[in-house]
């Protein structure tokens, strides 16, 4: 797994006349947790939704490994992606909307690796069988990342994953992330909070204008260093 880089190169995409992003070259690597950092506007989002296929690029490549990365590419499997909603179905049951996503991927094993999953997010017995409205935000979170995870994706892409979520909810959170990253996971996430993000990221990516404004890579980063970093590269002087 760990020769399948995913590589943006030259990219750029655009609504209109509004430039979203601009000759974007980055490379996520798998084993490693990167935040991508920004204002409002930056280009998060955008560059999150280029990365799940959910949009395509204007210009440039991205690819994971030697394939290219499309919505028509075999790679979608390979995916798990949490958004600002969860994803979910409300009428269903956690068991039953991770029985649907279960058909979809085509899992064998799909019972049991559904109970594993349950259990894992602290899903299981009663809980597994009410409906998804009845769920706190919190729960909602968990159901999200365990319908994520079922399928055991290659590449896991998060947008603000610790929205909502309280102290205890958001160190469990950090802790799935730490133990994706030591399987070997590529792991992406977005979000604003920089102390979240100082707890796990070994590579930060900082967005201005539509542009990477800092790309750096270390074994951990300490919340000073991350705001440092942050504040240097949002003023423009990186």
């Amino acid at each position: 797994m760990n020769d399948r880089v995913l590589r943006l190169v030259n990219v750029g995409k655009t609504f209109g006349r509004h430039r979203a992003l601009a000759d974007v070259s980055l490379a996520f690597v798998p084993g490693r947790v990167a935040a991508v950092l920004g204002p409002n506007g930056a280009g998060k989002s955008t560059l999150l939704g280029l990365l799940s296929t959910l949009s395509q690029p204007s210009q440039g490549r991205i690819t994971l490994g030697d394939e290219e990365l499309s919505r028509h590419s075999p790679i979608r499997a390979s995916i798990g992606y949490v958004g600002h909603e969860p994803g979910v179905y409300g009428d269903l049951s956690a068991r039953q909307n991770l029985r649907l996503f279960a058909s979809l991927y085509g899992l064998a094993n799909a019972e049991r690796c559904i109970d594993e999953m349950l259990a894992r997010v602290g899903l299981e017995g009663v809980r597994s069988e009410a409906a998804a409205r009845t769920f706190s935000r919190g729960m909602l979170q968990r159901l999200a990342l365990a319908r994520a995870l079922l399928h055991a994706p290659e590449i896991l892409l998060f947008d603000e994953p610790g929205a909502a979520l309280d102290p205890a909810g958001a160190a469990w959170l950090a802790g799935e992330l730490q133990r994706e990253r030591e399987a070997g996971r590529l792991v992406v996430l977005v979000t604003h909070d920089l102390a979240a993000a100082a707890a796990i990221a070994t590579h930060v990516v900082v967005l201005r204008r539509g542009r990477v404004a800092r790309d750096q890579t270390r074994a951990s980063f300490s919340a000073d260093e991350l705001r440092a970093i942050y504040e240097e590269a949002t003023r423009g002087k990186a």
